[in-house]
């Protein structure tokens, strides 16, 4: 969630509280207390989706990373040794069986992979005589599978936070609306009072409730005179 957003939300939690504190409660149909508590309930609850969909992305990032590491390090470069074994009775695997690069996208890389497999299937005794698992190519597919489900677990992830952001925003367009309606009603109601006047203005401020900005004088030394330079 961006600054400004975040701003505006703690403004509307502020004022949420002004009202609760000062017994403000209803200002008109939908303009009240409760209208503001409701928006603020909604906003918090789409915050959450929006880190829930950030932290799935994000853990599922952490396991394909995993996943492809162990495909390319592992089940792979056995294939690839295999390959090269048979190579002696049949030379074109060595081209078949062309790994796919270390930095190839998502894509290409379950595109080469998925490849890989449909080949291997196709040369299965062949490259089983020559030391291959059966149990292969099911180890394949299997991982394959799984880091093919992360992507969609990212891509539901970038979703929902996509979807939650945009839900946000509405909010908190409609919070500013109805503040803007408190604004007006606060000013009238405590024109009177300079406190509270001061004190909703603070919690109204979107960067934040204000601060004294009184500076103490330096502490003069014993006696009160200021030393004078040598």
């Amino acid at each position: 969630m961006n600054k400004v957003l975040q701003r505006r939300l703690d403004m509307a939690t502020r004022v949420r509280d002004f009202l609760r504190a000062h017994k403000t409660d209803v200002v008109g149909e939908g303009l009240g207390l409760a209208k503001l508590e409701e928006l603020v309930q909604r906003a918090d609850g789409l915050v959450a989706r929006q880190r829930a969909g950030i932290a799935a992305a994000r853990a599922a990032t952490l396991q394909r990373e995993g996943i492809r590491d162990t495909l390319q390090t592992a089940l792979l470069r056995y294939l690839k040794a295999v390959s090269h074994a048979a190579a002696s009775e049949n030379s074109d695997l060595v081209a078949q069986f062309q790994m796919p690069h270390l930095n190839v996208s998502h894509r290409v890389f379950v595109a080469a992979v998925r490849g890989l497999v449909a080949k291997a299937t196709e040369q299965k005794d062949l490259l089983v005589s020559h030391g291959m698992q059966p149990s292969l190519l099911d180890d394949l597919g299997a991982t394959l599978n799984e880091f093919e489900q992360t992507l969609e677990v990212s891509r539901a992830g970038r979703r929902d936070h996509m979807g939650a952001t945009a839900d946000l925003e509405a909010v908190a367009a409609e919070i500013a609306k109805l503040v803007r309606v408190l604004d007006g009603l606060m000013r009238y109601r405590f024109r009177s009072n300079a406190e509270l006047m001061g004190e909703w203005a603070g919690v109204r401020n979107v960067l934040g409730p204000f601060r004294s900005k009184v500076q103490q004088e330096p502490a003069s030394p014993a006696g009160g005179q200021t030393p004078k330079a040598a």
